[in-house]
């Protein structure tokens, strides 16, 4: 896909995945590529984000006599992907109305 994923709508993606299932770092970077085009290096910054935003936690969970670091999305997460969820709605009727070669009222 040529078109370039907003950071905001980025942040969108990776908590509506953490809405359904805690996932660790490779994990969810496989899970996204399945939908858009996002490279691991792209994703990491991202969680780092999140984390700082307080919009994720960690957990680390051994396998395989290694640790895995989990992300889990917290409430003040989800009332962002809420706002995300809603921003989304009104920017893509907008840019539908655009590329239909409609005028907006």
């Amino acid at each position: 896909m040529a078109i370039q994923i907003s950071s905001e709508l980025l942040d969108g993606c990776v908590l509506a995945l953490l809405q359904t299932e805690d996932y660790y770092g490779y994990a969810l970077t496989q899970r996204l590529q399945a939908s858009v085009s996002v490279s691991e290096s792209t994703l990491y910054p991202v969680l780092r984000r999140l984390k700082k935003n307080e919009w994720v936690t960690t957990y680390d969970q051994a396998y395989q006599g290694r640790n895995r670091r989990y992300y889990q999305i917290t409430a003040a997460g989800t009332a962002q992907l809420t706002i995300i969820q809603q921003d989304w709605q009104t920017y893509n009727q907008a840019i539908n109305t655009l590329l239909k070669g409609e005028a907006s009222s």
